[in-house]
């Protein structure tokens, strides 16, 4: 068997033998690729279909990831396109029921985000999906990280592998990509920083917001809030058909502002214990399996980095968000005064031999928004521990409530859906609607005329806008009234 490894590639080419046409190649299914998740085969499909585009005719592209359209999938998979891309037990399903086959047309096998397969928990659908392919191909295995179950994975599907190892893939220059750090003496410092910057509009765009741990990502969420500052937490603890979805709302501009953290999990993998070996495995146990990769963010203006990242690798990642396809970015990293030391090892890696300084000192004056700290204090006292814990269960009870896979289970047991719609209602933090607004007197004096805060217009009711009406057109209240004029009727000769 031939087989090639590839280790730290993102998106695959196309191999020439794809395009041998003539009269006695039989059109069939010569291409397969295999993804974690659909909005990956998403990707994949369209990345394929952009490498093909002068050769759209001989090359045909089918995404069979979706469940939902298996009947479709079926009357695509029949005319035998030549690439396949789909999940691992999407793919053994359509195997299973002889809608593909792969046995003696498959020449090229792609795994990509390998690392991911496993704590996904496709270890089984992989073993047996390797039993309906021939004992001749090409298989491409790409990973960011080379982990134990990368390992096993290479074991069970390559055999004397050639390895290429490329380095980590260096940020874009800084006339792309500018990237700052500032100083925060306190974290009271970074909430009434953060307040300011996107109160005042001063991040303009689409914004990733990095935290270190999931109960900080809706801290964050419930301060920003109080402000009337619409943001939205991926929250690995939600299912991942839900996560995609805010994902898909981001893109779209729903929100303009994601919090996340670099593991998308609660938690840690527990040490000695090996992921993906039952069933279905531990899908929510991989620190790798996060945001920081793997997942299509579009149009990101701003990464800002509200805790300093755990590692300088993280850095890179987190701030590959941004300053994609040839666009300017912005990276904000907020530093406290202990946190030096590790910020300088961030800094050597990103300066390499240059040795030059890569985060540059943000030019802000703190003293210029002191009077924000007032209100800054009042939200950060609102935020509290209950608040946190009951926005979780908020989220998890409303996933229960719509999930199509416990749909059997309540339609059996009434009484836990009746008392789960009947229990008690959360409230996850007291919203003070006066600190949506921001004073004109509030704005620092260099800022104003420049920036507007976000202000809402309240909105009259169809009631108060006819008293309103009415009010103008009484002529004892006012000198403007135009009445109808009385016109008399002409009387008949």
């Amino acid at each position: 068997m031939e087989d090639s490894e590839a280790l730290g590639f993102e998106h695959m080419g196309l191999d020439p033998r794809l395009l041998q046409t003539g009269p006695v190649v039989e059109q069939a299914v010569r291409g397969l690729v295999l993804v974690p998740t659909k909005e990956l085969a998403r990707q994949a499909q369209s990345m394929i279909q952009q490498l093909a585009t002068y050769c759209a005719r001989d090359v045909r592209v089918a995404n069979v990831s979706a469940a939902e359209d298996s009947v479709s999938q079926r009357a695509v998979l029949m005319e035998k396109p030549d690439v396949v891309v789909g999940t691992p037990s999407r793919i053994l399903s359509h195997l299973q029921q002889d809608s593909l086959k792969l046995r003696d047309s498959l020449e090229l096998l792609v795994v990509d985000e390998a690392d991911l397969l496993f704590s996904f928990g496709f270890e089984e659908e992989l073993k047996s999906l390797l039993c309906h392919l021939p004992r001749i191909y090409q298989a491409f295995l790409m990973s960011a990280t080379f982990n134990e179950d990368v390992q096993a994975l290479k074991e069970l599907i390559l055999h004397n592998p050639v390895t290429l190892k490329l380095q980590e893939s260096q940020l874009p220059g800084p006339d792309q990509l500018q990237q700052f750090q500032v100083v925060c003496e306190t974290e009271e410092d970074k909430f009434l920083l953060l307040y300011a910057l996107l109160k005042l509009s001063l991040i303009r765009g689409k914004s990733l917001l990095f935290v270190n741990t999931l109960e900080r990502s809706y801290r964050l969420r419930l301060f920003l809030e109080q402000f009337s500052i619409p943001t939205c937490v991926l929250n690995g603890e939600l299912p991942l058909r839900s996560r995609c979805h805010i994902i898909s709302q981001f893109n779209q501009g729903f929100y303009d502002c994601v919090i996340a953290t670099d593991a998308e999990v609660l938690g840690a993998p527990v040490k000695g214990k090996r992921r993906g070996r039952g069933p279905k495995g531990d899908k929510a146990s991989d620190p790798e399996a996060g945001v920081a990769r793997g997942i299509d963010f579009h149009h990101v203006s701003a990464v800002l980095n509200f805790d300093l990242p755990p590692t300088p690798e993280a850095y890179i990642h987190r701030a590959g968000r941004t300053a994609r396809a040839n666009n300017p970015g912005i990276v904000l990293t907020f530093v406290l005064p202990t946190e030096q030391f590790h910020l300088g090892k961030i800094e050597e890696l990103l300066s390499g031999e240059n040795r030059g300084p890569i985060l540059l000192p943000y030019q802000f004056r703190m003293e210029e928004i002191e009077g924000f700290r007032y209100r800054c204090r009042d939200a950060m006292r609102s935020v509290t521990k209950q608040a946190i814990r009951e926005a979780r269960l908020k989220e998890i009870k409303e996933e229960l409530l719509h999930s199509e896979k416990l749909k059997t289970y309540f339609e059996d047991n009434p009484r836990d859906l009746q008392l789960l719609r009947h229990d008690l209602p959360l409230h996850p933090a007291v919203v003070k609607p006066h600190l949506g607004h921001v004073p004109d007197y509030l704005v620092p004096p260099a800022l104003r005329g420049l920036v507007r805060p976000h202000k809402k217009r309240k909105k009259l009711s169809s009631s108060c806008r006819k008293a309103k009406r009415a009010k103008s057109q009484n002529p004892l209240r006012s000198f403007k009234h135009k009445g109808k004029k009385f016109r008399p009727t002409a009387k008949p000769s």
